[in-house]
Order: C-alpha cells, then structure tokens, then sequence
C-alpha cells in the first residue's frame, strides 16, 4: 500500500521519499499553503477546532468534495496525504487498516481536530518532530470516519519526520493515540510499528557484501555474478517485507556528498518500490484485499491490481520537493523557497504533470488560486 523512507547522506544531510499503492487513481491535487491562512477542522457536535497557519507548505492532497462555482474549494477542503514545509518537516499518511480503534467519538471535550485534518495542522504549525509530538500531547483529536473507504474510522497511520533526522510514527490502538520514535526511519502499512521494529531482529543476517565463493566438501563453488547479498531479501510486496527492503536500502544505499546525487540516489532507491499494474491481482475471495475505496472505479474490468499512483521524495534541508505519477516518466520539482512568495494558497492537478517534468515551481505559482 504504501512504503516511506530516510536517506542520509555521507554529511548527515535528511532526505525522504514514499510510494503510495492504490487499486484506483483520485484526482490528486498538488496545493501550497502560504503563511496567515485560516483553517477550522469540524469534528462532529463538538466544537469547531481553529488555527492559523506559521509555516507554508506543500501538499499533495485529495479534495474532500468537488468544487462548484458556487463554492470553489478552499484549503480547509484539501486533505493532505504527503506534504513538507518550509522547515523541513514532512508528513505523510500511510494506509493502515488494522488501526483497531473501536470509535471516533471523543470524551468529554469541547474542541478537537479531525484526524484528516493533521496533515495541514502538522505542517502548517510545526518546525520540528520534537514540536509535532509536542502539539499532539496537547490536541483531542477526533478519529474521523472515511465514507470512500467503507465508513471505516481513520484506517490510517501517520509519519513525520525532521531536518534533523528525528522521526515519529502516530498510530491508534483502541482509539488511543500512540506517537513512537522512528529510530530506522522506515514505515509501510500494519501490522504496528512496534511489531516491525520487533521483527527486524529476525534480519540480523542482512549485509551488503557479497559472499561469492563456498566450499562443500571438497568441492569450491564460486558465483558467476555479483549481487548474492541480495537473495535472502524478502521478494513479495507485502507490508512486512516492504519494511525489511526499505530499511535494507536506506542502510545500504552509496551515502554520496553532493545534494543532487543523493536526490539521484534516492530514486534509485525508490525505483525498487515501483509496482507495476497487474504485478499482484487481488481477487475478492482470497484475502489480502487492502484498502477498497467507493464509488471510484478501477481503469477496466480486469481484477483489482495494485499499483504504485505516485511516487514523491524530499530534500528537507533545500526545500525541495519531487513528485512523479504513474502516467509520468520524469520527476517534477518544486522549491519552496520559491513558493513562499505566494500570498494566497494554489493548486494544480497532479495530472497536469504527466508531460512536464523538471521544475514545476512556476506552474505551481500561475496554477488555479484555492
């Protein structure tokens, strides 16, 4: 469903970057908020949640209804799913279907957040990890229920993650919110993080060096190629054998000096988590169905099949931001620097960066205003 990781390069310096898997596409749409913007999040019958936001950032996000002329969509309508502010800090919301919270209601409270809104309330309000959590150990938050997938409540889990290199996973258990230090800096989906960091004890055999040549008996073998540290790697594309693979390569993975070689290495990297359409089928009597969302329909006819919609990384310390969709063969750039010179939010349909390619911060800033 999903995979995030972090690279650091050989001067310490953070990078990030995620896949999002989905049996079907949403009109994505690409927005940056600048500072000053008024936001409200309105969990039901309790009081409306308000804030303002400190930083600009941008946004990958699904629009929580369609526009009208009437009523054109304002920044409080964009849900972020992957995002980054001026500081460096990103967000990012990652499937997780096995939340087990029991309900969305919070107890005895006059005020709470939505969980949809935390994406927006995390980037528009906090420069660091540490104020993330922070924040999180003041705010109710309200486990929104999400009618496009089932009515389900809140099936997801959230990452954060810093400049520094610090790292959270928010996850919910029984309707109580758990935040988790990241100390390898790798999430996909379910089971908990826990359990993940758990199961990586079972891979203590995992290195990068080739062990080529063997004797049995009395017989030397020897490997034709170069490449066998690889083999006891998990091959399938399921949850826990994503998490070995992502952290396998952010560990692994040429630690290069120059910014833009470790943005080139980082999309190497990300490239092993590049699923094809109809690499997996997920018929509906055999388990394994993932997150099926209503009333968006599939490209055809054929079996569910899960594949890779987009793919993004960041440079937290440049502000950069790259996203590439399924439909596109280059990355398209974004500079916050650059878009903090907006006053007024903007945004683009990520569809419309299928041709493009290389910097995309102009288009960004002549794109429709929020």
């Amino acid at each position: 469903m999903c995979t995030s990781l972090q690279y650091t390069d050989s001067k310490g310096a953070t990078y990030f970057g995620r896949t999002l898997e989905l049996d079907v596409d949403e009109p994505w749409v690409l927005a940056y908020v600048p500072v000053g913007m008024d936001f409200v999040s309105d969990a039901p019958d309790l009081e409306p949640f308000k804030y303002t936001s400190k930083y600009g950032f941008l946004g990958v996000t699904a629009p929580a209804r369609m526009p009208t002329k009437e009523e054109p969509l304002t920044q409080n309508d964009l849900k972020v799913c992957e995002g980054m502010n001026t500081e460096g800090v990103t967000f990012s919301l990652l499937a997780y279907p096995t939340s087990g919270a029991p309900g969305e209601a919070v107890a005895n409270t006059v005020e709470a957040i939505q969980a949809w809104d935390l994406g927006t309330f995390i980037l528009s309000q906090c420069s660091t990890v540490a104020d993330a959590k922070e924040q999180l150990a003041k705010e109710h938050v309200y486990l929104t229920r999400i009618a496009l997938v089932g009515n389900a409540v809140f099936p997801f889990h959230l990452v954060v993650h810093d400049k520094t290199g610090a790292a959270i996973v928010i996850e919910w258990l029984d309707g109580e919110i758990e935040v988790y230090d990241n100390p390898v800096g790798v999430m996909t989906n379910g089971p908990t993080f826990p359990w993940h960091l758990t199961n990586l004890g079972n891979w203590t055999h995992l290195t990068n060096v080739d062990q080529s040549s063997a004797k049995f008996g009395s017989l030397d073998v020897h490997q034709p190629d170069s490449g066998i540290a690889t083999a006891s790697l998990p091959g399938s594309n399921t949850s826990v054998g994503r998490f070995i693979r992502a952290t396998f390569y952010a560990n692994f993975a040429e630690k290069v000096s120059d910014p833009d070689k470790a943005m080139l290495t980082l999309s190497r990297i990300m490239d092993n988590f590049d699923r094809p359409r109809g690499a997996t089928t997920n018929p509906s009597t055999e388990g394994g169905e993932g997150m099926k969302f209503q009333g968006i329909g599939g490209n055809d006819s054929a079996p569910p099949t899960e594949y890779t919609v987009w793919t993004n990384m960041a440079d937290l310390n440049r502000g950069k931001f790259f996203f590439r969709s399924y439909s596109a063969f280059n990355w398209t750039s974004f500079d916050l620097e650059a878009l903090s010179e907006a006053n007024e939010p903007r945004a683009m349909l990520a569809s419309q960066l299928d041709t493009m390619g290389g910097d995309g911060t102009q288009a960004l800033l002549a794109g429709m205003a929020v």
